[in-house]
């Protein structure tokens, strides 16, 4: 799996090949070559490249796993302090707690509005259950709750709404 330091590897690399493409340029300059204007073109891309390896060496790519946590989709996200996430209706307290832990952590970004004076990310999680044929209900869950500002928040709270998992169908 790629890693952001793999990235950072690969930046040092293409920055070599853009130095090396530039000295190439300078001496189809030097010695007035046909293909001159070709290389500017080449090394620019080469360059562009680099800043793109340099720009993904910041982004930190792995998903943080949580044990006993499950499945989810992600269901209301605009970039907000609201998200909302869909879990099947077969899970159990314990694995919605996790996956609340675990969808809390993963949808961490720094470039999340706070509006108003809402410096916390709310996660929720639903399910839809069907009482009786033709019926669908969405019913909540649980929350949890973060900081927008600090990508390793201690004071996660995470809320399981005990009387709607009551509501949930039990397993035969």
């Amino acid at each position: 799996m790629l890693t952001p330091d793999s990235f950072l590897t690969y930046t040092q690399w293409g920055g070599i090949a853009t130095l090396a493409f530039a000295g190439l340029t300078a001496l189809a300059f030097v010695f007035k070559w046909g293909f001159r204007f070709r290389l500017v073109g080449a090394t620019g891309f080469v360059g562009v490249l680099t800043g793109g390896l340099l720009s993904l060496s910041f982004v930190p790519f792995s998903q943080t796993v949580i044990p006993n946590s499950t499945k989810y989709s992600l269901v209301y996200d605009t970039g907000g302090a609201s998200v909302v996430i869909a879990v099947a209706p077969t899970i159990t307290q314990p694995q919605l707690e996790a996956t609340l832990e675990q969808a809390a952590i993963n949808l961490f970004s720094p470039g999340r509005l706070g509006l108003g004076n809402t410096q916390q990310l709310s996660l929720r999680a639903r399910t839809v259950i069907h009482p009786e044929e033709g019926v669908s209900v969405p019913l909540y869950l649980g929350e949890a709750r973060r900081s927008l500002a600090t990508r390793e928040d201690k004071n996660l709270e995470v809320s399981v709404f005990e009387q709607n998992m009551a509501l949930l169908p039990q397993p035969t």
